[in-house]
């Protein structure tokens, strides 16, 4: 009896073993064959549930032999719901039909580097940004990258930070958000500072090393950062998030949408406080910004205003510390605000040797697909 019951277990485990099968998918446009990204699978009714990466792929494991339900939703698409046979390990295609809005991504097609494109590039998905954004500038968060360098004045990664791509500063790098220039008109630097918790109102990002596809302005020679803020969400969200760190360092930020409204409006805001003593002697700063956008979305057209600011008070502290002090106990020192007596001795600080800034940027795009290979866009920028 005990013999007849242990073999009849060892059988249903060994039949549910074998039916415990791996099911590998891909997604892509009806129209254009292209991969969709980030659109999201479940299968079973939240038995499992997926989201596709930069290639369209999905896959779902220990799926039992058998007739199955799948549902893929995108913001972009129209929903997809099939059902499909298992009787193994196998792969499935799924084509999304693009839906009846058009969204952000064609504000900045026309300078994104794609695979058949001949340029070095790195793309930073939404979740990439939001794992590594824990309140130090949009500068930090891209440590690791190949050829990239990067530089905080105080050492904290708040404050002034910049960056280095194959050598190259960020004069000679063309950098834009939703494909409006930042470099400024004047020295074509940027000044990262003034634009502190960007990087919560940020989508996705692309770099391209060397001569990329931009267009805006000649400083695309060295290297190109395209950014691109906030797409529509389907729902309403609010949110609130706090960090800290070393240095006292320290993030705060609400933000709020309304998801897509009557399938056609949407808006979103963000307001956001960081500051941080910094490493350096003084290397203080005390910074606010804030991020407004509302925008409508038409069959074909897309009509988006965005307003983002921020406010900046930071210790100079751009001086760096001589090489000689670096082995010592006083490689944190910072020259910037001392008070000197007619012997040249230093006999303190100024208090407020600070830097105070304010900048406001302006943006209105317009976008119309005439079909899936021809668009037109057009925007307007102050700041």
């Amino acid at each position: 009896m005990y013999k007849l019951s242990l073999t009849g277990i060892l059988m249903m485990l060994t039949l549910f073993v074998f039916s415990q099968n791996l099911v590998k998918g891909t997604i892509t446009d009806q129209f254009s064959g292209e991969a969709v990204a980030m659109a999201h699978v479940i299968l079973d009714n939240n038995l499992f549930t997926a989201v596709s990466g930069e290639d369209g792929s999905f896959e779902f494991k220990n799926v039992s032999n058998g007739e199955h339900s799948i549902v893929v939703t995108h913001i972009s698409y129209k929903t997809l719901q099939q059902t499909f046979e298992v009787s193994g390990t196998g792969t499935i295609n799924l084509s999304l039909e693009p839906s009846a809005i058009l969204e952000e991504g064609v504000i900045i097609r026309a300078t994104r580097a794609s695979g058949n494109t001949p340029v070095t590039y790195q793309n930073f998905t939404g979740e990439e940004i939001k794992s590594r954004n824990l309140g130090k500038d949009l500068p930090m968060l891209l440590t690791n990258t190949p050829s990239l360098i990067i530089n905080s004045d105080a050492g904290a990664g708040v404050g002034y930070t910049s960056f280095r791509i194959r050598g190259t500063d960020m004069t000679r790098i063309n950098i834009t958000v939703n494909g409006i220039p930042l470099n400024d008109s004047e020295s074509q630097n940027v000044f990262w500072v003034n634009m502190p918790d960007l990087s919560s109102s940020v989508d996705n990002m692309q770099i391209q090393r060397g001569v990329g596809t931009s267009s805006n302005g000649a400083a695309a020679f060295g290297a190109t950062v395209n950014v691109l803020t906030n797409k529509v969400t389907e729902k309403a969200y609010a949110k609130t998030e706090f960090s800290g760190g070393s240095f006292n360092t320290m993030r705060a930020n609400v933000a709020v949408g309304t998801g897509l409204v009557n399938n056609h409006w949407a808006f979103d805001a963000r307001l956001s406080k960081v500051s941080s003593d910094g490493y350096v002697d003084r290397g203080w700063s005390d910074l606010q910004s804030y991020y407004v956008s509302g925008a409508y979305y038409g069959e074909h057209s897309l009509l988006k205003f965005i307003t983002f600011s921020g406010k900046e008070k930071t210790y100079q502290a751009w001086y760096g510390v001589p090489s000689y002090l670096l082995d010592s106990d006083q490689r944190t020192y910072n020259p910037s605000g001392a008070i000197e007596n007619s012997e040249g001795e230093i006999t303190g600080f100024y208090n407020n040797q600070t830097d105070n800034y304010k900048q406001d940027h302006y943006q209105l795009h317009y976008s119309y697909e005439f079909n899936r290979e021809l668009n037109l866009t057009a925007a307007l920028h102050y700041t």
